[in-house]
């Protein structure tokens, strides 16, 4: 193994990133000094929140640098170690995505058991994914059994998750949104009781689907979903704040939410939250998930690209809603 290559940002996108935006280098394998490893990357995630990195903004975490190569969730076969913990042929889960071969501190990887599910369900149901649909339903909106759960972009990989989890748990009814027919058709063979197509309008659309209103809204969407949600939310419901991909490129402020003022005299809650302060119900998520893994209660999509190389494409995709849940390049 002589030959690695990696993705670098090559420069800062005004608005929707494109192809150019990124730049495929070749560089050398590393070599491990002590304490590390290098692992031969298997899959590696592409996530919405990326797209906040590529700004140079201060933010939760810190922006991607130019000329370098991005990171992002990965998963992987140790091919190199000076570790005493980690041993040559060990799969890990690493934060150092978007590129063939990771150098990294063994310190920063976690082993994981390839024989327990497919390697790259640790980037999806039993990983962040995972974790930040059942801490965002279960601890951030509380939900209570025989309540209506409103979820949008759900044929994605958390929303198809929380949605799955919301009847699980013994949600009343659970509604989702997305952007075909094709992935509202999926919808409701996960178990969803209504789903609706976006483009036909989310307002009436979510009025007709939760005729008696909305008490737990997880928001993966922002924009006209969460201004059509604010307006079905009954009295005290509560809205856990995932992600506003809506509002990724923009490059003029969103002119919805224009409904504010219906939080005060609905007593409504709308909290924010980031999945790693979560991390303390995360043997209760293993517990539960890999439960409902084995009895075939819960499902999972993957959508998966091909090739370093292709990272772009597939990130950009993921931008467009070409997904159907998790999406995935096989490095």
């Amino acid at each position: 193994m002589t030959s690695n290559r990696e993705i670098h940002l090559a420069s800062r996108p005004q608005g929707w990133p494109t192809e150019d935006t990124f730049r495929l280098v070749e560089t050398e394998v590393p070599t491990p000094g002590p304490g590390q490893i290098v692992v031969r990357n298997q899959y590696m995630s592409v996530d919405p929140y990326m797209r906040g990195r590529m700004n140079d903004v201060k933010s939760y975490v810190p922006p991607f640098a130019l000329d370098a190569a991005l990171d992002g969730a990965a998963i992987g076969e140790v091919v190199a170690s000076e570790a005493a913990d980690i041993a040559v042929g060990t799969t890990v889960l690493h934060g150092l995505g978007w590129r063939e071969y990771a150098l990294l501190d063994a310190a920063a990887a976690r082993p994981v058991d390839p024989n327990i599910a497919p390697v790259s369900a640790y980037l999806s149901v039993l990983g962040m994914i995972g974790l930040t649909a059942y801490a965002g339903l279960l601890e951030v909106a509380g939900m209570k059994p025989g309540e209506t759960v409103f979820v949008s972009a759900a044929a994605g990989a958390v929303g198809s998750l929380v949605g799955q989890i919301a009847k699980l748990k013994g949600a009343g009814r659970v509604i989702g949104s997305a952007g075909s027919p094709a992935k509202v058709e999926r919808l409701r063979a996960l178990g969803f009781d209504a789903a609706f197509d976006y483009h036909d309008g989310v307002r009436e659309s979510l009025r007709a689907a939760a005729p008696d209103g909305v008490d737990v809204y997880f928001d993966n969407v922002g924009g006209d979903h969460l201004e059509a949600a604010i307006s079905a939310m009954n009295l005290h419901g509560r809205a856990a704040i995932c992600g506003m991909i809506s509002q990724y490129n923009a490059t003029e402020p969103s002119a919805a939410p224009r409904n504010l003022a219906l939080v005060i005299g609905k007593r409504l809650t709308l909290r924010g939250f980031l999945v790693n302060d979560h991390n303390d119900v995360r043997a209760a998520f293993v517990r539960d998930v890999s439960g409902w893994l084995r009895d075939g209660t819960l499902s999972y999509d993957e959508t998966i690209v091909d090739g370093i190389e292709n990272a772009p494409s597939a990130f950009l995709g993921l931008l467009r809603g070409d997904n159907l849940g998790k999406m995935l390049v096989r490095v």
